[in-house]
């Protein structure tokens, strides 16, 4: 597509164009969200008892070191998230660290108000891929996405899963 001529339609193709991409990669954010709680990252520093830095993570994270070069990206996205800030190590010091936020002390495994639990489920493979169907399930007779994408109800899904089931009744999924 080409742009238009003028300042103000190149700006407003510029900005629609940016929407259209936000949208499109906004899973990154999910899935990012994911394997910080997957790796405990959120854990790991709030249980190092202050900022801890790059080096002190990438060691403490249970990971291939030889991704370590990546840690430093998923970590860029978590705090654009909210979900991790940068904080001095120590007065006086330059060196910073990651610190947890209060959105983070939400994922902890330990609090009690945690919501980790129910972010691995949402996110979890078995319910994402009925995303990917919406189309198909608009026209076929299925009652459900998640019945076109299995070839069976949630429920009955869980009947064979006992950890969906868990949540789907701790976080009362079928509530209307």
């Amino acid at each position: 597509m080409a742009l238009p001529r003028g300042g103000e339609k190149s700006t407003e193709l510029l900005n629609a164009q940016a929407h259209v991409w936000n949208h499109v990669f906004n899973f990154i954010n999910s899935m990012t969200l994911k394997c910080a709680v997957q790796l405990a990252i959120l854990d790991i520093i709030h249980k190092h008892g202050k900022p801890m830095t790059l080096a002190e993570l990438v060691e403490a994270l249970p990971m291939n070191k030889t991704k370590a070069q990546f840690v430093p990206c998923l970590m860029c996205i978590l705090i654009h998230l909210g979900f991790f800030m940068k904080a001095k190590i120590s007065k006086g010091e330059e060196e910073t660290g990651y610190w947890i936020t209060p959105a983070s002390r939400l994922l902890l495994k330990d609090e009690s108000l945690s919501v980790a639990p129910f972010l691995l489920a949402m996110l979890n493979p078995v319910l994402t891929e009925p995303r990917h169907h919406l189309s198909a399930w608009f026209k076929n007779e299925n009652s459900t996405p998640f019945d076109t994408t299995h070839r069976r109800m949630l429920w009955e899904h869980a009947g064979q899963e006992p950890r969906l089931n868990f949540y789907i009744y701790k976080y009362d999924l079928f509530s209307t």
